[in-house]
Formats: structure tokens, C-alpha cells, sequence
């Protein structure tokens, strides 16, 4: 059986989502990022970056979230979480995800954790200025030019929708006005409604 390490608010609900939605056999454990859990010996054991999330299978661990989504979609191909018989489409939600661990995320990320890119605390007090535009932006991409509708890659729920519903969890935190994206506030909402976004949550936040 997998094993989800986690910690509430961040992308690894993600993950959580996609082994609920694939009907995995699967447990959780919760790392307390405001005890410093990500940084003890027996998680850097585990994950030596001191992040998460961190997938456990019995062949071994996995970081970071394309390659988790990515590995959950290919273990369990009955749930049809991604178009797995078609390569070019397989790479496109390959390419998605990217997107949003390299982009997105990062451009998140400078809101609080500046001292990962600067010392100087008016450098990270710009970088935290500057996040409503850049996070904007990113988002304007995906509603103008990515999220096919009504879901990422179109008719067809994949993994994407997990992570992109995750991150969007963000906007507001970010001072970026959701109202501004129509498809995107209308996947939020049907995000939600479903079953296994709302029991992962339940548990993330519980």
C-alpha cells in the first residue's frame, strides 16, 4: 500500500485528490511544517529536499507532484486519469503540469518564501509585490490559452485538474481576484463538488 506524506495547504493535495480519484489503497501522514517536521532526520530520510509531497511505493519513493500524478495516472489506468493511449496528449498534460510546478508555484512561492532567492529584505519585500502581477499572469495564460474546458485538457478529467484546482486554491491569498477568470472560477467550483477533492480535503484540513 502507498504512502502520501502531506502538509495542509500546500500542493500536495494534489496528489491526495488523484489517489482518491484512481481508487488507490493508500495512508497518510501529515508533516507539521510549524514544527519543523519537513526538516527532522526521519523526513529527510524520506525526502532529503525536506518538502513535500513524498509518495512511498513499493518500488521506491517519489517527489515532486508532475512525476507523482504522472505515476498514478500510468498505476492505475482504469480510472482514465490520463490519455494514456495517445502520446502526444499524454505529453500535453505532461507539459501542463509543468507549468505549474515551474511557473505557478514558483511565482507563489515569492510571497513568503523570498529568503529562498534573497538576503536583502527589501529585495524579498519586492519579490512579495510583485506576486499579485505574476501570479496573475500566470493564470491569464491558462484561462486564455490552456484550460481547454470544461476541464484542463478539454471533455476529459485528468490529473491536471487536481493540481490546477490545488494552486487556484491560492489566488486569493495571492490578492488575485478569481472574478477576473470565468472558466477558471467555474473549475474551482466543480472541483469541489466532488467527491474525492472534497473527502482529501476533509482529511488535509481536519
Amino acid at each position: 500500500m502507498m504512502k502520501l506524506y502531506y502538509a495542509a495547504h500546500t500542493c500536495a493535495l494534489a496528489s491526495h485528490i488523484a489517489l482518491e480519484d484512481a481508487g488507490a489503497e493508500y495512508s497518510t501522514v501529515r508533516i507539521d511544517f510549524a514544527a519543523h517536521q519537513q526538516r527532522s532526520p526521519e523526513y529527510l530520510a524520506i525526502n532529503p529536499k525536506g518538502r513535500v509531497p513524498a509518495l512511498v511505493t513499493e518500488r521506491g519513493i517519489l517527489t515532486e507532484t508532475p512525476a507523482m500524478l504522472a505515476f498514478i495516472a500510468q498505476s492505475f489506468p482504469k480510472a482514465k486519469l490520463a490519455p494514456l493511449d495517445d502520446p502526444f496528449r499524454f505529453a500535453g498534460v505532461q507539459a501542463f503540469n509543468s507549468y505549474l510546478c515551474s511557473s505557478v508555484h514558483v511565482a507563489h512561492a515569492h510571497r513568503m518564501r523570498g529568503t529562498r532567492w534573497a538576503d536583502d529584505p527589501a529585495a524579498i519585500e519586492a519579490m512579495k509585490r510583485k506576486v499579485p502581477d505574476s501570479v496573475g499572469a500566470c493564470f491569464e495564460l491558462i484561462e486564455q490559452k490552456m484550460l481547454q474546458g470544461p476541464w484542463v485538457m478539454g471533455d476529459s478529467y485528468t490529473v491536471c485538474d487536481p493540481y490546477l484546482f490545488t494552486l487556484a486554491q491560492w489566488m486569493e491569498a495571492d490578492s488575485v481576484d478569481i472574478a477576473r477568470f470565468p472558466k477558471l472560477r467555474d473549475h474551482r467550483h466543480r472541483m469541489s463538488e466532488r467527491a474525492a477533492v472534497r473527502k482529501a480535503v476533509a482529511e488535509e484540513l481536519g
